[in-house]
């Protein structure tokens, strides 16, 4: 059996070993007999980062009584508490659609009763405490009218920028009426609830994620998120259940304690260390994963560093990890990564995805030592 990484005792904070024995736990299992009552199926749709659409389709098709799905689009009778839940989707909304030509038809007497009434659910349901309209032609008098409605409806302020139940409306997909989408809860999903510390250039959670779910897990694996930055790999691993071991280092102090205050805030224990990702003095073969948001050279390192930094992680990266290990990294420097991974021997791989993502289009590549 290999042995476990483990950093050098004086580059670890405190003397305790950094892999507990309860890391990685899997669920429990819910008691027999715990059934919550069935609610009208009602009809919802998904919203992923362009580029990741697959990854929450196979995550929704998980999800027990979902049916009728139509990519991002499903019924569903159970409680939307589990919607909010999904970890590969930035938003869920409730959808319903009206036969009218346009939005002013929703200002009817009926039509607005029913709207009221159907986005006063989504609220009570998402403690939701404003609300905003997400529309072409928002700043419309229809839409100004219809935001003063649905504030004296719903007893909730209309907030144009931060609102919290965000209401979209457009036209029908089949060309009849318009539809309206409420999103289920305050915050996008991607906005996860660990997140206590954030720092420039931190990495999409959804992202994150989807690294890890078409990286493959297993509960054998040695992990490693080198430039661990905030610790959004480490957090999104750790929620997903069993490794062998999971360990995370970056050379700034501000990012190893940015680090572990989202991994407390996310309830795991997991080592970080303040080392150099190219200096970290473990032996050859030390994991089984190694996954690294790597510098795009905007808000975290710059172009020219990245000429020095790219070849150099990728030949440590090829030292550390095992025989059948896997190497998955994500860039915005597409170019320099895959020129400098033209250069070197000794890998092979793939791409990934890419994804848009905060004007940004980074890619995702899965490489193994060849």
């Amino acid at each position: 059996m290999p042995r476990r990484p483990t950093l050098p005792a004086s580059r670890r904070s405190g003397g305790r070993s950094p892999f507990p024995a309860d890391q990685g736990h899997r669920p429990k299992p819910k008691p027999k007999g715990d059934h919550r009552s069935r609610q009208p199926a009602h009809e919802y749709e998904l919203e992923a980062l362009p580029g990741l659409e697959h990854v929450a389709e196979t995550e929704l098709a998980a999800v027990p009584l979902a049916r009728d799905r139509h990519g991002l689009r499903f019924w569903y009778p159970g409680d939307p508490e589990r919607l909010g839940r999904l970890r590969g989707a930035v938003a869920a909304y409730r959808v319903r659609g009206w036969d009218v030509p346009r939005p002013r038809g929703l200002l009817g007497h009926q039509q607005l009763g029913e709207l009221t009434d159907f986005l006063g659910e989504v609220a009570r349901l998402g403690g939701h405490r404003s609300f905003r309209l997400g529309a072409a032609g928002k700043e419309s008098a229809v839409m100004g009218r219809l935001a003063e409605e649905l504030s004296a409806g719903l007893g909730l302020p209309h907030d144009p920028t931060e609102g919290e139940l965000l209401i979209r409306l457009r036209p029908a997909a089949d060309g009849h009426g318009w539809e309206v989408l409420a999103r289920l809860t305050p915050r996008p999903l991607s906005a996860r609830a660990w997140r206590a510390c954030n720092m420039g250039g931190g990495l999409n959670a959804t992202i994150a994620y989807a690294m890890h779910k078409l990286a493959g897990q297993r509960d054998e694996d040695r992990i490693f998120n080198p430039m661990a930055g905030s610790g959004t790999l480490l957090v999104e691993r750790a929620l997903l259940g069993p490794y062998d071991a999971l360990v995370g280092v970056d050379i700034n102090e501000a990012a190893v304690r940015c680090a572990r205050t989202n991994l407390a805030a996310a309830g795991k224990q997991v080592e970080v260390a303040q080392v150099d990702a190219l200096h970290t003095g473990l032996p050859a073969r030390s994991f089984d994963l190694i996954v690294c948001d790597l510098p795009w050279g905007d808000a975290v390192g710059s172009h020219g560093g990245n000429e020095a930094l790219y070849p150099a992680f990728l030949s440590e990266m090829h030292r550390l990890l095992s025989l059948r290990g896997r190497l998955c990294v994500l860039t915005h420097e597409l170019r320099l990564f895959e020129r400098v991974l033209r250069g070197q021997t000794g890998w092979e791989g793939k791409e990934l995805f890419q994804v848009y993502s905060g004007g940004h289009h980074p890619k995702a590549y899965l490489l193994h030592r060849s």
